[in-house]
């Protein structure tokens, strides 16, 4: 990973990151219990592919901000190049 100058996110983008990852989290737990209770299997898919885009949701808020800022900075100071590489490594694996 390439060193590249990191503009803090704001407590308010922290939070919001923040309680969006403990959402998701009470969701594994709910199908961690679903599981245990032998629920029908469809249920637990449907809740896995409803983790599975909210994760993905979370992903592209910080890929966003990524490029909003950091991205940005690079194209700015000469290295945008690079910063788009590691962009695209990251948003193809992104898409698998």
């Amino acid at each position: 990973m390439q060193k590249h100058p990191v503009t803090p996110r704001t407590e308010s983008e922290k939070q919001a990151v923040v309680n969006r990852l403990k959402r998701i989290e009470g969701q594994v737990r709910g199908i961690q219990k679903m599981v245990e209770e032998d629920r029908y299997c469809i249920d637990i898919l449907i809740q896995i592919s409803a983790i599975t885009a909210a994760l993905k949701k979370v992903g592209f808020e910080v890929a966003e901000r990524h490029v909003k800022h950091c991205v940005r900075h690079a194209v700015e100071s000469g290295d945008g190049n690079e910063a788009i590489d590691e962009l695209m490594a990251v948003l193809k694996q992104f898409s698998k």
